[in-house]
């Protein structure tokens, strides 16, 4: 039974690297019909947030990237972390080091001064000396002095890394709270974690963890390392290449289907496909197929394929997401048109839900077009033709046919092309200079409201 883990720890939001890690992780418990675990790695005590608890379970609950277990909090299983750090001890695995902080400092800057890299030297791992009165020691674990520590990356293939790269690390604080690669071990040992999946940035903590699986009789689980997220210019990923919170792409009108659909694209590919459902990624999903290099962030890319999920999606679902933006930009949606109508008629031209919504402004209050569009298209050679066409608009029934019939006819009759009556009329009644088709955009709008904006702004041209 395949058992994979996303273990976020609570210091802050989910981002986009995250995000594709627990996308991997759940994709491929869910390919091998296993199980998919939440784990929230609460023991950094002075950065872990309620806050950002919250911020992770919303991000995960709005991805869809529902656990089978948990979430599990580290916090809550100290006395179980306090029972393994004594197994290691009693085994001789394990031991106690009371050095200062003052003196691990000297120790490296000594090193440093003689070219070495800094590292701790075991001082305490074999000492008889007697414990000084007062301190609080910390456990360190013994790492094999000699020997390498092998394994074959999922997806980096084998690697090899010699013990004596490695130092005795931390493994419980003087606090009783364990360090990151403790914690992680045990858990992912209590949890039968059969695959780990996670990024290369903790390609270091491997082997160190290796040795404490090993001092504990415990099987390894199969480890995949997984390219981090560069972003377009190739530098690390950041806030200003989209390294923001996945809420936030909620809140900016990505749908999350599109965001899965382009985080499995970011350094994973079935073929060619581009777009694929959810089923289809479950399907088709490996690790062998996770590319070896960086993957690269593309904004507009992200943004392309939102727009073809907005073009699939259903209008009642489009509706509903995009009501909450037209209210918080002051609009009365319940005395406008049916909105799922709005959506359907501009959905096509919109890379976000946002952007749909700021299309749809135009049907629910007016906007008064800017100066510089006034001048551009109000003039005085055209307004006996559109005081004629509003002077028809009243009269006629209400519905697209009849609405272009009307507008055919002022063509006509005075004698014009379609766009030199069409932009202006569209300036005056949306105070844009594009939307979907004038007779549609009219439509919608209303009768009453097209007439009234009309009669507003013919006041503002000259003659």
């Amino acid at each position: 039974m395949v058992r994979t883990r996303f273990a976020p720890s609570p210091t802050g939001y989910l981002h986009i690297g995250g995000a594709r890690t627990a996308l991997f992780c759940w994709a491929y418990a869910k390919k091998h019909g296993g199980t998919f675990i939440l784990r929230v790695e609460d023991t950094d005590v002075e950065r872990s947030t309620e806050q950002s608890v919250k911020a992770i379970l919303d991000a995960m609950d709005w991805l869809g990237l529902n656990c089978d277990e948990g979430p599990f909090f580290q916090m809550e299983r100290l006395d179980r972390y306090k029972a393994v750090a004594q197994q290691l001890l009693d085994s001789g695995h394990a031991y106690h080091c009371y050095c200062s902080k003052e003196e691990l400092e000297a120790m490296r800057e000594a090193q440093r001064a003689r070219g070495e890299k800094p590292r701790y030297d075991g001082r305490w791992r074999d000492s008889k000396e007697t414990p000084p009165a007062g301190v609080t020691p910390v456990l360190r674990f013994k790492t094999p002095l000699t020997g390498d520590v092998t394994w074959d990356d999922q997806v980096k293939g084998p690697i090899t890394v010699a013990n004596q790269e490695l130092d005795d690390l931390v493994i419980v604080r003087g606090d009783g709270v364990p360090t990151y690669n403790f914690g992680v071990v045990v858990d992912d040992i209590d949890m039968n974690i059969t695959h780990v999946i996670r990024g290369d940035d903790h390609g270091n903590n491997t082997p160190r963890q290796i040795n404490m699986y090993k001092a504990l009789g415990a099987t390894l689980p199969k480890f995949a390392h997984v390219p981090m997220i560069l972003g377009g210019d190739g530098e690390r990923l950041s806030k200003r290449h989209g390294a923001v919170s996945v809420m936030q792409y909620r809140d900016d009108g990505y749908l999350p289907e599109a965001l899965l659909n382009y985080l499995a694209r970011l350094g994973w590919s079935h073929g060619d496909a581009e777009k694929f459902s959810r089923e289809e990624l479950v399907e088709w999903f490996d690790l062998a197929h996770i590319s070896k290099s960086p993957a690269r962030f593309n904004g507009e890319k992200l943004a392309w394929l939102n727009q073809q999920y907005i073009k699939e999606a259903d209008f009642k679902r489009l509706a509903e997401l995009t009501e909450p933006f037209l209210i918080a930009d002051g609009c009365k949606v319940a005395d406008g048109p049916p909105l799922a109508s709005v959506v359907a008629l501009l959905k096509d031209r919109a890379n976000t839900v946002r952007e749909l919504a700021d299309a749809a402004v135009i049907f629910y209050r007016s906007l008064e077009p800017s100066a510089a569009l006034r001048e551009q298209h109000y003039s005085a050679a055209i307004k006996p033709a559109l005081a004629d066409l509003h002077e028809r608009l009243k009269v006629i029934g209400w519905n697209r046919p009849a609405i272009n019939d009307a507008i055919k006819s002022v063509v006509a009759a005075h004698g014009l092309k379609m766009p030199k009556l069409a932009m202006p009329l569209r300036v005056m009644v949306t105070g844009e200079s594009q939307t979907p088709s004038i007779d549609a955009t009219l439509e919608l709008i209303g009768h009453d409201r097209v007439l009234e904006r009309m009669e507003a702004q013919l006041k503002h041209f000259p003659g």
